[in-house]
């Protein structure tokens, strides 16, 4: 008998008709043998709908109560499909985060996990019962509901999978696998059998939606097997693991972008020791992480320097920098919208020279202007105007030998954690 934890995102258990295919879904799992954990979302734009009515009653929407009117959404989702299991004679129990045992840090919006006691969950399991367990949240030691961020179901699947054992966690989204990019903007990608813990980083941390970062280092450092698959069918799907087998001529495995990205340039600044580390010590004191940064060289003692942070950081940014102002002069700060971020990722890239310069040339044939890069043993970014993002994913997957003949599943809309 094997244990499996089984997340479903949003678009899985958008309406009653979904969550009855889900239900029916696991229940096969365990008629199969397995024991099995099942890890949800809030159904569809609950979440959004909630926060739009917050808004309309309190704009500034703090931080404590955003959290305890946020998980009401898993909450509904973990009632409802195990009441649908057992409307299929199987016996099935519902725990919050916190009745799951997880336990995290105080900060309520993005709070990351400290420990799990997943006792009630083993004892469930002893007794052959199907457990439903509300992802995106857990209680910190002050006793506050608190919530784990963006990804924060996939983070608590693959945590909670760690915690019990589990033989894997399977990851069950809108498309079924892991692809060489979004296969709504190439219909001729190509779904990977496998991939390894470190390019699917790269691939979640460069924008690659379908696998949030925080849950796939959780995956690699306690070497949970990955499992993506589709809830709208019964595809094999791709395995995420500590060593998979590259493809015979295949140096890239994906291609990944981002449209949450502003730049920001900070000019005339007096080029003395120390100013790099004032900067970007104030900006992580804010807890604004940077991504990209380019020194663009000094002149009469004054330098010109470049970042890139989310696009959602821009104001706080900055803000952020205007404090500092006195006791870091500079002549002006700059910034920079409607950017995009686009990364090839490839462990086979280390062994390959000329991958860059093929990225590069890719985009001057699109008549794109490349504006910062970045690059990695197995990545390269470059951060370039939006306008023309289609049209660049397309030839970069065709030149790196992506396509294929088989056209691409996507199976509903998008879950968004």
């Amino acid at each position: 008998m094997s244990l499996y934890v089984m997340k479903f995102g949003g678009s899985s258990v958008g309406d009653t008709e979904r969550m009855k295919r889900v239900a029916k879904r696991v229940v096969e799992k365990q008629s199969e043998g397995h024991q099995c954990v099942v890890v949800v979302s809030a159904m569809g734009d609950t979440t959004d709908e909630l926060i739009d009515q917050a808004k309309l009653l309190n704009e500034q929407l703090p931080a404590r109560e955003l959290d305890m009117l946020m998980t009401t959404g898993e909450q509904i989702s973990i009632a409802l499909l195990s009441m649908a299991i057992q409307q299929l004679g199987h016996e099935a129990v519902s725990f919050t985060g916190w009745q799951a045992g997880f336990r995290t840090e105080s900060e309520h919006g993005r709070a990351r996990i400290t420990d799990i006691q997943p006792q009630r969950v083993l004892d469930a399991l002893s007794i052959n019962k199907i457990v439903v367990v509300a992802g995106f949240q857990g209680m910190s030691a002050e006793g506050d509901i608190t919530t784990l961020g963006r990804g924060g179901s996939d983070t608590t699947a693959v945590a909670l999978a760690a915690a019990i054992q589990a033989d894997a966690c399977e990851i069950y989204t809108d498309v079924d696998g892991i692809y060489s990019t979004d296969p709504r903007i190439v219909k001729v990608a190509r779904k990977l059998k496998e991939i390894s813990y470190d390019e699917m980083l790269e691939l979640a941390n460069l924008g690659a939606a379908v696998l949030h970062p925080r849950a796939v280092e959780y995956a690699k450092h306690n070497r949970v097997p990955l499992i993506v698959r589709s809830s709208f069918n019964h595809n094999e799907g791709t395995v995420v693991k500590e060593d998979a087998v590259m493809e015979q001529g295949v140096v890239v495995s994906g291609i990944a972008y981002d449209k949450n990205v502003a730049r920001i340039s900070i000019l005339g600044v007096v080029d003395t020791p120390g100013v790099l580390a004032k900067v970007f010590g104030t900006l992580a004191g804010a807890k604004i992480d940077v991504d990209i940064i380019v020194q663009s060289g000094v002149e009469a003692g004054k330098a010109d320097f470049s970042f890139t942070v989310a696009l959602t950081d821009r104001e706080a940014a900055l803000k952020t920098l205007e404090g500092i102002r006195t006791e870091l002069p500079y002549r002006e700060v700059t910034s920079e919208e409607n950017l995009v971020k686009v990364s090839i990722v490839g462990a086979g890239m280390v062994s390959h020279p000329g991958v860059a310069a093929q990225m590069f040339a890719v985009l001057a044939e699109q008549g794109v202007s490349i504006k910062m890069v970045s690059t990695s043993e197995i990545k390269v970014s470059c951060v370039i105007e939006a306008g023309k993002l289609h049209g660049v994913i397309q030839a970069l997957h065709t030149a790196y030998n992506l396509d294929t003949e088989e056209q691409a599943f996507v199976g509903g809309p998008q879950d968004r954690r």
